[in-house]
């Protein structure tokens, strides 16, 4: 739990973070329709967590490296867990706003 709170709310991972959308990452919001309407980031794909294993050929063809968004982290740290078992290059992005406010 340490590690995992310690990675959350790293400098660390926030540098990567705005390194790789720097370098053309794909922001992957996973909230669901509704939620995406309320508010995303710019650009950003909306793919709901439970469409996501459904999704994963059209993601693995962006050849991209993927930062996974949701409201608080929770949804978003499962689906970068899932993308980076299936060969996908992933982040956790966290909070949708958080990662908004970092790529303006």
């Amino acid at each position: 739990m340490i590690n995992f709170l310690k990675q959350l709310f790293s400098n660390k991972g926030s540098e990567e973070l705005k390194e790789q959308l720097a370098a053309g990452a794909v922001v992957v919001d996973v909230r669901s329709e509704s939620e995406f309407s309320g508010g995303h980031v710019k650009n950003s794909k909306n793919i709901p967590l439970n469409k996501l294993a459904g999704k994963l050929d059209s993601i693995k063809k962006l050849n991209k490296t993927i930062v996974c968004v949701c409201a608080s982290g929770m949804r978003s740290a499962q689906a970068t867990n899932f993308l980076n078992q299936n060969g996908v290059k992933a982040l956790n992005g966290g909070s949708w706003y958080a990662v908004d406010k970092i790529s303006e």
